[in-house]
């Protein structure tokens, strides 16, 4: 979800790299937390400096985006960055203005292409929504990205564009052989996006996660659009598919265990969504098909809590882990039931 911000990121902690001498992080009460929050704040930096393997560094909190180039430069500067494995990137400079685009902050990861050869993994967006909306979050190209980075194995993004005529989030990657996992964080992930990706030359990947979101904030990706994926013509290497956060959770259950892809899956994530009771009996009758699956993700649904005991006992007589948790309950206005997914805008 994107109500906190990360405190673990591939496998490490989360370290902030302060973009001043002030240390990051919610603001104690009194005078002797703030000191103890300053220590602290220090020596948990300071340690991260002498082991700079040993965490995941986040880079948030500029003032304004012009400002992001040379806030990498002071990072680069001061930690050995040639250590570094994981990067997490929040808010890039959207303090005065949330139509801001990531294009500054990738141009400078960019730029300092030579400091990272260690870095394998990033989280760009790590922003909650007090701090912006997901659906105003403006993403850019991240095709150089990969290109500059070819040793680069998970990439997770967040947002899409906040900008209506801009261009925002573009992910065709003509080759990247180097990427296992990709996620992609959306309140409306657009079909164009989607095809993008789904056409795109990443031969290795393993794990693929796409939050679909809502059609009002520009989610208008089909199954049409996930053919190739489902198929297993896209990504032939995939165990693990989540299509999360959908308007559509039971149409996409349904089209998942009609593909050819999902015996070969190890995992399936179709959490914050709208699993709702016309779906139990599709669920049901696909048991043996999913019965191979390590997990199976749910969470965030619309069954009652008698269908969700139903299909509870019947996973479970199966052998079967599935996730039921977080159930939710419909929005009735004008008398009809509405279903939403977890995150929008």
């Amino acid at each position: 979800m994107n109500t906190e911000h990360l405190t673990d990121y591939a496998g490490l902690p989360v370290v902030d790299f302060p973009f001043s001498n002030a240390v990051e992080g919610p603001r104690p009460q009194t005078w002797e937390d703030e000191a103890r929050h300053e220590q602290e704040g220090a020596a948990a930096l300071d340690r991260a400096k002498e082991a700079p393997a040993s965490v995941a560094w986040r880079l948030r909190s500029v003032e304004d985006a012009a400002d992001f180039p040379s806030y990498v430069e002071r990072f680069v500067r001061e930690v050995d960055t040639r250590a570094v494995t994981a990067l997490v990137v929040g808010d890039w400079g959207l303090h005065h203005d949330v139509e801001v685009s990531f294009a500054a902050a990738r141009d400078a990861l960019i730029a300092h292409v030579a400091a990272f050869p260690a870095l394998r993994s990033m989280f760009l967006g790590d922003v909650t929504y007090e701090e912006c909306e997901i659906s105003w979050l403006e993403q850019c190209d991240m095709a150089p990205l990969l290109a500059a980075y070819p040793n680069l194995v998970a990439l997770t993004t967040r947002g899409v564009d906040g900008i209506i005529g801009k261009p925002g989030l573009a992910l065709h990657v003509p080759e990247h052989t180097g990427l296992r996992s990709l996620t992609v964080q959306t309140g409306g992930l657009p079909g164009r996006v989607t095809r993008e990706i789904v056409s795109s030359g990443l031969p290795n990947l393993e794990r693929l996660e796409l939050w679909l979101g809502q059609e009002e904030y520009g989610g208008d990706t089909t199954i049409d659009d996930l053919r190739p994926v489902l198929s297993g013509d896209a990504f032939g290497g995939l165990v693990h598919l989540g299509l999360r956060n959908a308007e559509n959770t039971g149409d996409l259950l349904k089209a998942l265990v009609e593909s050819s892809l999902l015996p070969r899956l190890r995992s399936v994530d179709l959490s914050m969504g709208t699993l709702r009771g016309r779906d139990v009996e599709l669920l049901l009758t696909s048991i043996p098909k999913l019965a191979h699956l390590d997990d199976l993700n749910f969470e965030h649904h619309y069954l009652t809590k008698a269908e969700t005991e139903r299909v509870q006992a019947a996973f479970d007589a199966a052998g079967v882990s599935i996730d039921l948790s977080e159930p939710q309950e419909a929005v009735e206005y004008d008398g009809t039931a509405h279903f939403y997914p977890a995150v929008g805008e």
